[in-house]
């Protein structure tokens, strides 16, 4: 953890987890994120928006949900995960990646929003990663 990172609430972070220079972790709503992940530099982690409350006028209450990260999973820099969402085992997001839903285990995601673009696979011992083809 670097002295420039920002945690705060109820944040439980696994064994072997590295988390990037210029990251917020913000678990007021519960964030739990797994052993041997990666949080790369600028990420920020959500578990609570202020939409209503705004609009509100402060007369609506912040809404607050836990975001889970899986085991072995890498967080592209730059990227903002939202409120409510679970992302699972070994999966790799894209940096600058807006997540706003979940992301199941095996998988590749990228974009703003988040969109998953292809697999991880474990072949014969061997990380491989498989994108989709484009569609025309």
């Amino acid at each position: 953890m670097y002295h420039n990172s920002y945690v705060y609430g109820d944040v439980q972070v696994g064994a072997h987890t590295w988390i990037g220079p210029f990251t917020l972790l913000e678990g007021s709503g519960g964030l739990t994120i797994g052993s041997y992940c990666s949080i790369s530099a600028g990420t920020q982690i959500y578990t609570h928006d202020s939409v209503k409350w705004a609009l509100s006028g402060g007369a609506a209450a912040y809404a607050q949900a836990p975001v889970v990260i899986g085991d072995c999973t890498y967080i592209g820099s730059q990227s903002v995960i939202a409120k409510g969402v679970t992302i699972g085992d070994h999966v790799v997001v894209g940096a600058c990646s807006f997540v706003n839903r979940d992301l199941p285990p095996y998988t590749i995601a990228a974009g703003t929003p988040c969109r998953v673009i292809g697999q991880v696979q474990m072949i014969d011992g061997e990380i491989q990663l498989i994108y989709h083809k484009e569609q025309p």
